[in-house]
């Protein structure tokens, strides 16, 4: 990344049992929003399997393309927790025993709890630094632009938590939400004239039901914080001249 560039991120979530609907990630929305606020937007998010072949193309085309790439999930102790050894052939580098890890699972197990199962949470991609897991000690890693996290939320916070002083961010990103009782369809061109006004913000609808209503939340969103209070302005005088109250949010 250099100084006019800004920075930008892709989220890999790898597991059988979000794609399967067992487990509903919530990893995704945390990083969306911390990162947008270090100023490091979500650019992708992609939901795949625990096989290596989708790992290894996942991330290869994820960081070459982004500033950062995060990986949540597959690096625990079970037969199916393949990340690391898939990121390793991704980078072409061995995974070997990493005695740093070892040492930090030493500190959390007793010696009769320290099976090989739970060793296998020490095999790191050589070159790949450490990320500090203050709940359950087994580490993350970095291994060039991707940081490889766990898929349990409160684990992966935290770890983000120790990390994110190391991002070069940029901006942060500004949102404001309006909304009203009205409909896309009542609102669609007005509001696409307003998004062609104001084309150094982003500017989504999203439809909701509250209380039997239909109705609709208009978030702008931009670095400027200028820009982002001019294209809110115009989407308020649009929904009251539609005949809508708007309650921004």
């Amino acid at each position: 990344m250099n100084a006019t560039t800004p920075p930008t991120a892709a989220v890999i979530v790898i597991g059988n049992e979000v794609l399967s609907g067992r487990t509903q990630d919530r990893n995704l929305v945390f990083l969306a929003e911390r990162l947008a606020a270090l100023g490091i937007p979500v650019m992708e998010a992609r939901v795949i399997r625990d096989e290596e072949a989708a790992i290894i193309a996942a991330v290869d085309i994820c960081r070459a393309t982004y500033t950062y790439v995060f990986t949540t999930g597959g690096i625990g102790p079970t037969h199916d927790d393949i990340t690391s050894a898939a990121i390793a052939r991704a980078f072409g580098v061995p995974l070997l025993r990493d005695p740093r890890a070892v040492g930090l699972l030493q500190q959390h197990y007793a010696t009769d709890q320290l099976n090989e199962a739970r060793l296998k949470m020490a095999n790191i991609p050589q070159g790949a630094d450490l990320l500090d897991n203050p709940v359950s000690r087994a580490p993350g890693f970095r291994l060039g632009n991707v940081f490889v996290l766990p898929g349990v939320p409160a684990i992966m916070r935290a770890m983000f938590d120790g990390l994110a002083p190391t991002l070069k961010g940029g901006p942060p990103v500004i949102a404001r939400t309006i909304s009203a009782f009205t409909t896309e369809g009542a609102i669609a061109q007005p509001l696409g004239e307003i998004q062609a006004e104001h084309p150094a913000v982003e500017i989504g609808s999203y439809p909701f039901v509250r209380a039997g209503r239909l109705g609709v939340s208009l978030v702008v969103r931009a670095t400027d914080g200028a820009a982002v209070a001019a294209a809110a302005q115009a989407v308020s005088a649009m929904l009251i001249q539609a005949g809508a109250e708007p309650i921004e949010e």
